[in-house]
């Protein structure tokens, strides 16, 4: 199966949570079917696809956050899909690994955790354009972590806590999904 295959099918498979999301569905269905490069960093008009990934602690109790050094913020692992990335979870999985030291975990659900789309401002050469983020939530089989690639720091944030750090918009939605589901006992994340 193709990246864009599997893709095709997870995006299928996606429930959208609020209108937001519909559209962010949407318009990442309009960019797989309309680029023959969907996964290309140097497809600026209008974006690209990139992969990241909510990591919850084992306890499920706090998330792994990185302090991304180009953005200043605190944020989850992610970054660009690779052209050897089997699919979008291997490629944020290697993210996951290259920015933490965290090498795995169980994924949460059948892959999409949530979507986003957010503007890169232009720099180094590169116009403004969007990356089409696919998130997936998985669980940590351990506490170790190391900040490196893209990471200054890396750190555990009680889920509670995530909004007194210097985070956006799209992780607090992020978070906002994780204790809700957490909160439904039919909905629990127990692997």
């Amino acid at each position: 199966m193709t990246k864009r295959t599997h893709l095709q099918d997870l995006l299928r498979q996606y429930s959208a949570n609020d209108r937001r999301e519909e559209l962010y569905k949407s318009r990442m269905e309009d960019l797989l079917r309309e680029s023959k490069t969907p996964f290309s960093r140097e497809h600026f008009s209008p974006g690209h696809f990139t992969a990241s990934a909510f990591v919850l602690s084992p306890d499920q109790s706090s998330l792994l956050m990185i302090f991304h050094s180009k953005l200043h913020r605190w944020l989850q692992p992610g970054g660009h899909i690779e052209s050897s990335d089997t699919d979008v979870i291997a490629a944020a999985m290697r993210e996951l690994l290259e920015e933490t030291g965290v090498a795995g975990g169980t994924v949460v659900g059948d892959g999409l955790f949530d979507l986003d789309i957010h503007t890169i401002p232009a720099r180094k050469g590169d116009p403004d354009h969007s990356h089409f983020d696919l998130r997936i939530l998985l669980v940590s089989d351990s506490l170790e972590i190391a900040a490196d690639t893209d990471a200054v720091d890396a750190k555990w944030v009680p889920l509670e806590d995530v909004s007194t750090i210097e985070s956006d918009e799209s992780v607090m939605r992020a978070v906002g999904k994780i204790l809700n589901t957490r909160a439904d006992p039919s909905n629990d994340l127990s692997l």
